[in-house]
């Protein structure tokens, strides 16, 4: 949800994506496939730890066949919109969503045969990120970031487009409302 929000993209033809539609573990072999269609096209895969996590046995497929994926996992410690939902539509009662349990990323690439890469500082990343573009094999690059960020807007279960919830930004900058809650 935050490459589709966020990520600009200049030509057509470069998004897959599973839609939004929760289905955790789309990216990683998604991204495999792409690779594969086109051998070489940049590849990246932006996804939540756990996300990756439950497909990650393809990253044997990927080196196998000597797949220069990049899996970028954007990591919070959470099932992140597991989480969001959590918080803001069932009063903050956090349920199997936050593991403090988690691989080392780094290291579970190398057991791949990937090469592994962490940044857990804004200043560093830049940097990082150019060594993973540039490097011509699998990576799998741990980015840290903020446990309680959120992603907006999203729309609750069972409810239209018009009543999707937006982040304090967008609410502030939103002039059109309606029985209390803010339309886009």
């Amino acid at each position: 949800m935050w490459a589709a929000q966020h990520y600009k993209f200049d030509k057509p033809n470069r998004w897959m994506t599973s839609g939004g539609l929760g289905t955790m573990g789309y990216g990683l072999p998604a991204a495999v496939g792409v690779q594969v269609a086109h051998p070489n096209k940049l590849v990246i895969d932006i996804a939540g730890e756990a996300s990756v996590l439950m497909t990650m046995q393809e990253m044997s497929t990927a080196v196998q066949y000597s797949l220069p994926i990049k899996i970028f996992i954007l990591n919070n410690q959470y099932m992140g919109m597991v989480r969001q939902w959590q918080e803001l539509l069932h009063d903050k009662n956090y349920s199997e969503s936050y593991t403090a349990a988690l691989p080392d990323f780094v290291k579970l690439a190398e057991a791949y045969g990937c090469v592994g890469i962490k940044a857990q500082t804004p200043g560093e990343l830049d940097d990082k990120i150019i060594e993973m573009i540039n490097t011509d094999r699998p990576v799998i690059f741990d980015c840290r970031v903020d446990k309680q960020e959120n992603c907006f807007p999203m729309i609750p279960s069972g409810k239209p487009h018009n009543q999707m919830l937006l982040g304090p930004k967008d609410q502030k900058e939103n002039k059109i409302t309606g029985k209390g809650k803010t339309l886009v």
